[in-house]
Order: structure tokens, then C-alpha cells, then sequence
């Protein structure tokens, strides 16, 4: 009896081994995927300075091409751009810590009358029948005491602002060099690498009209806001603008956070008309502008879906923490990017990338003619 050999493998061929491939892959991403943002979880107080000055520098990075094409050396137009980060770094540290003292000073002088107004809520509820569990409840999220431990707790806030700012100051400084470098990719590796090069640019340019379209339209609905709060004589209007200018970078829900705070001492002030005043200029404010006229512009932008913007959100404020929420969107973009690649497909249109369209469906096979039995043969 002779020795045969096995059979070799077809290319091409199907069975067992070669239908474990694709779910074999998967899983492996799947794990990998899991241990990264485990990974970003643990080391969030890093990772969120570094996602912040990342963002920086692509936003203020084009700063430094009419200034190399003026004659510019690289390290001059460089020097520029760190300087336009740390700049919209020194307004922003300004704004919070302007709105932070300015709340804690607020605590302190309302408590009393905000006391007196979570009393009288919670007698309301417990008079129309609601329960006084509910009551309990909407007493304990009103409680004075927790804003003035916040407001008291002010100073640790402040430092640990100041660390993750100094984080960021030197990341900025890194990647602002980096990224004079990494533009001569395509006269390092040649022409092929130049669709990847394409998708990042592509990429850093919608983060940069997402932001830009965002601050623009920030600034507005704050102006608006600030306003009509200083006219209905509501405290530290000025406090409530800056939040509605923060808030704005938040999707979906970024209204409701910048509403809540200044509604609540409305009611505080000036009783339920001034609470429904309030939250009826919010509400015209945040339809005109943020929902219908906002989103047209920053639509092609941001090539996401509705759920998952609302997702991204809550997925990223989990991950690295509150600074999420503002930074959820070009994380979003950008991790779709390193997921996805070059693939366009199925998964990037579920993600809502308007751009990708379904491929054409192939033409019919021609039906077989049936033969015809009556033909003489020649």
C-alpha cells in the first residue's frame, strides 16, 4: 500500500479553516479595541490634554502657510502656531475661571432664598399628590449644600485645571513641530501614500469647519442668551453666556446643559413666570439657530449619524472624561478613520457618510433560450 500525498489546497476553496478566517479577524479587533480603550480609561487624565491639544493644533495649523509662502522659515511659522494655541488656550482659561469665581460668589449670596425655593417645591409635590419620595428627590437635587461644596471645592478645580493645562501647553509645543514634518510624507514615501494623506487632510479639515461653525454659531446663541438674561434681570448673565458658548460644542444635549443652571435661579429669583421666560428664549434661540439654520452648515462637516453623535457623546465623556463631550465629534471622526480606513462601505454609511453610496447592482444574467426542437438539422 502506497503512501499518498494530501491533497494541496485550492485557492479560493471553502470549508471549516477558511470560514474561521473572517471571525477569527474579528475577534482579534474586537479584543484589541476593548484593551485600547481600556487603556485610554485608565490613563484619561493623559490621554484628554493630549485629545485637546491635538484638536488645537489642527485647528490653527493652516496659520502657517501664508507665512511660508511669504519666506517664512519652518520654525518661525511653527513658533506662530504654537502661539495662536496657546492664545485660544489664555481665552478659554480666562472665561472659566472668570465664570467659576463669579458662581461661587453666586452660591454664597442666594442660598438662602435658594433654600426657601427648593422648600416650597418640594410642598408643591407633596400637595398635588406626586409623593414625597419625588419630592425628596427634587429636594436633594436642589440641595444648597451640594453648590456651596462646589463652589468650596473651587481651589481643587483650579489645580487640577492648571495640570491638565500644562499637559496640553507641552503637547502643543510637539505636535505643532510634528505636523510641519508630516506634510512631506508624499516626497518621503512617493505617490501611493498619497491617498492616505488625502483622507487626513480631509479629515483635519472637517474637525476645523466643525469647530469653526460651532464657535461661530457659539458666540451668537451667547450674545442672544447673556442679553436677554441681563434684560429679564437674571444674576451673572454673563456667567450663563459663557456656558451656552461651552455647551454649544456638545451635540444633542449641549442645550439642555447650558438651559438647566440659569432656568433654576430664574425660578430662585423671580417665581415660575421668570423660570417659563426663561426657558422660552433658550427654546426660540435653540430652534432658530441650532436647529435649523446650525446644522445646514455643519452638515458637511460632520458626516455622522444622529445616534451615533448622541452615542459619541456619552462614549467619550465615559472614556476620558468631560472634556469628551466637547472633543466626542472629531474623536468620533477620527476613530472611524483609524477603524474604517479605505473601506468605504456598508459600515460607513451605517455611520451616516453621506459621500458613500451603495455600489450598482450588477446586470441580470440573460435568461437561456429554450431549444428549439422543430429545427431540422444541417
Amino acid at each position: 500500500m502506497t503512501d499518498q500525498a494530501p491533497p494541496l489546497p485550492v485557492p479560493g476553496a471553502s470549508g471549516p479553516a477558511a470560514d474561521r478566517g473572517p471571525t477569527v479577524r474579528g475577534a482579534v479587533t474586537v479584543i484589541a479595541v476593548l484593551l485600547v480603550l481600556v487603556a485610554l480609561w485608565f490613563a484619561r487624565e493623559l490621554v484628554a490634554p493630549l485629545a485637546l491639544a491635538l484638536v488645537l493644533v489642527v485647528i490653527v495649523h493652516p496659520v502657517r502657510h501664508p507665512l511660508e509662502r511669504r519666506g517664512w522659515p519652518r520654525w518661525a511659522a511653527t513658533t506662530v502656531v504654537i502661539a495662536v494655541a496657546y492664545l485660544i488656550l489664555a481665552v478659554l482659561a480666562a472665561l472659566l475661571v472668570f465664570a467659576g469665581v463669579e458662581f461661587a460668589d453666586l452660591v454664597v449670596d442666594v442660598v438662602d432664598e435658594l433654600q426657601a425655593a427648593v422648600a416650597s417645591v418640594a410642598a408643591w409635590l407633596s400637595s398635588v399628590g406626586l409623593g414625597d419620595q419625588l419630592a425628596d428627590a427634587t429636594a436633594s437635587a436642589l440641595d444648597p449644600s451640594a453648590l456651596l461644596d462646589l463652589a468650596q471645592g473651587l481651589g481643587g478645580w483650579l489645580l487640577g485645571f492648571l495640570t491638565a493645562a500644562f499637559f496640553v501647553l507641552a503637547y502643543v509645543i510637539f505636535m505643532a513641530a510634528d505636523a510641519a514634518r508630516y506634510r512631506r510624507a508624499e516626497q518621503a514615501f512617493g505617490a501611493g501614500v498619497r491617498p492616505r494623506v488625502d483622507r487626513i487632510r480631509s479629515l483635519n479639515s472637517s474637525i476645523r469647519r466643525y469647530y469653526v461653525v460651532n464657535a461661530t454659531f457659539g458666540a451668537i446663541v451667547a450674545v442672544v442668551d447673556g442679553l436677554a438674561l441681563w434684560a429679564l434681570g437674571v444674576p451673572i448673565p454673563a456667567v450663563w453666556a459663557i456656558l451656552a458658548f461651552v455647551t454649544n460644542f456638545i451635540p444633542n444635549i449641549g442645550f439642555v446643559l447650558g438651559l438647566v443652571p440659569p432656568a433654576v435661579l430664574a425660578f430662585v429669583v423671580g417665581g415660575v413666570p421668570l423660570l417659563l421666560v426663561v426657558i422660552a428664549v433658550y427654546s426660540v434661540v435653540n430652534v432658530v439657530l441650532q436647529v435649523l439654520v446650525q446644522p445646514k452648515f455643519v452638515s458637511d462637516a460632520v458626516d455622522l449619524s444622529l445616534t451615533l453623535s448622541f452615542f459619541s457623546v456619552v462614549f467619550w465623556t465615559f472614556v476620558i472624561g468631560p472634556l469628551g463631550a466637547i472633543l466626542s465629534i472629531p474623536l468620533t471622526l477620527t476613530a472611524r478613520e483609524a477603524l474604517l480606513g479605505d473601506r468605504d462601505g456598508w459600515l460607513r454609511w451605517l455611520s451616516g457618510n453621506a459621500a458613500i453610496s451603495a455600489p450598482p447592482a450588477p446586470d441580470p444574467e440573460p435568461a437561456p433560450q429554450p431549444l428549439d426542437q422543430d429545427r431540422p438539422a444541417g
